[in-house]
């Protein structure tokens, strides 16, 4: 579903009640938004949930969008929002050491995350790998700058800062990830060069 068509002219036209146009939105940017979910909320599962909740929002709001940014940062507002709304709702798994199945499903993550080292050997999943290991605002401004491709101006509308802030902070996150891409993959490092 292919279309020539800008974002702006895209929503204009669900607005004036071609609704369909709306699943041009969704398949432009299904994994724009299903990659910041999971970057947020951590489990396929829930990024598939969340990501589906976004686009709802989306759409009921859609109104709301003015076009003083990109869509996509206006998006992204969305999708944080959401996932932290997610987060909060979210009950931890709590379970009782004499149950057996805890200790065999503990047995069977490890494994799974030794096999999952095993294949994490790409320059690109070793990079999300060392996003994971950095505090929430760090991942989420390498995250906005990369993946997202937001300007400096989008991040401080998005974030609520002023431009020269995100600077400093994403000048900090990039050094903070070369150190932990250093400390922790520092194996993976010299296989590459």
């Amino acid at each position: 579903m292919s279309t020539g068509l800008n974002d702006t002219e895209i929503i204009n036209q669900v607005l004036r009640g071609n609704h369909q146009a709306y699943a041009v939105l969704v398949d432009r940017y299904q994994a724009y938004v299903f990659t910041l979910c999971l970057r947020i909320v951590k489990t396929r599962e829930d990024a598939e949930e969340v990501a589906q909740d976004v686009f709802v929002k989306a759409y009921r709001y859609l109104a709301d969008f003015k076009g003083a940014s990109k869509f996509t940062t206006w998006l992204y507002t969305i999708v944080n929002n959401t996932c932290i709304s997610f987060l909060r709702k979210k009950k931890l798994d709590i379970r009782s050491l004499d149950d057996e199945n805890v200790f065999a499903s503990a047995d069977s993550q490890v494994s799974d995350m030794q096999a999952n080292q095993v294949e994490q050997k790409s320059r690109v999943q070793m990079v999300n790998n060392a996003i994971a290991l950095l505090s929430p605002d760090d991942a989420q401004v390498i995250t906005l700058f990369y993946k997202a491709e937001q300007s400096l101006e989008e991040m401080a509308q998005v974030l609520g800062i002023e431009t020269n802030a995100v600077k400093v902070r994403l000048h900090r996150a990039r050094t903070r990830l070369k150190e932990k891409m250093e400390r922790n993959f520092a194996t993976e490092l010299k296989d590459l060069n």
